[in-house]
């Protein structure tokens, strides 16, 4: 899913991303667990310590479009929102940061203050600009505003909590009397 897009500063790319943070997509499957059909980040255009800007490309074939209103395609404001969420998640895996451990997990604790503004069709890209407003602890509180061709699609208010990792269920399972 996706292309193997990568900007580069000056040919300067290094493991899939470049001196402005740019990410192709084999760095963006290194920095999160997500896989097709279910990584929605295509592309991230940009990325500072605090903010990032990242881009999906809606495919007419995307599973959601198979029973989301038949003959008349529209993207689920939920996969919208997965999508700045997912864009977060590639922020907080930042190498060196004191703050994430190589088993920290980012989840998802608050939504709030999402509004929906436009319809969203196969063959639009979305972009993302989502920023972290305030650290507290393990806790991240984001912005996010979603854009398709310079009109606003989503903007909302979300809480990020860094836990570690659990062990998967298949291992719990295996261990239960």
């Amino acid at each position: 899913m996706g292309s193997d897009h990568g900007a580069s500063v000056n040919g300067a790319s290094v493991n899939g991303a470049d001196v402005n943070g740019a990410m192709d997509q084999r760095a963006i499957e290194a920095a999160i667990p997500h896989r097709a059909p279910f990584l929605f980040v295509d592309r991230v255009i940009e990325r500072t310590h605090d903010t990032i800007v990242t881009e999906w490309d809606i495919r007419p074939d995307l599973f959601a479009f198979r029973g989301h209103y038949p003959g008349f395609p529209v993207l689920p404001g939920v996969l919208i929102s997965e999508f700045t969420f997912q864009s977060a998640a590639i922020l907080f895996s930042e190498p060196g940061s004191p703050a994430v451990t190589s088993s920290a997990v980012p989840v998802l604790t608050k939504i709030e203050d999402a509004r929906f503004r436009k319809i969203v069709r196969p063959g639009e890209t979305l972009r993302a600009a989502v920023e972290t407003v305030e650290r507290i602890g393990p806790a991240r509180y984001m912005k996010a505003h979603v854009t398709s061709g310079g009109a606003t699609v989503l903007k909302l208010r979300f809480t990020v909590a860094l836990t570690e990792a659990l062990e998967s269920t298949e291992s719990n399972a295996s261990t239960r009397p």
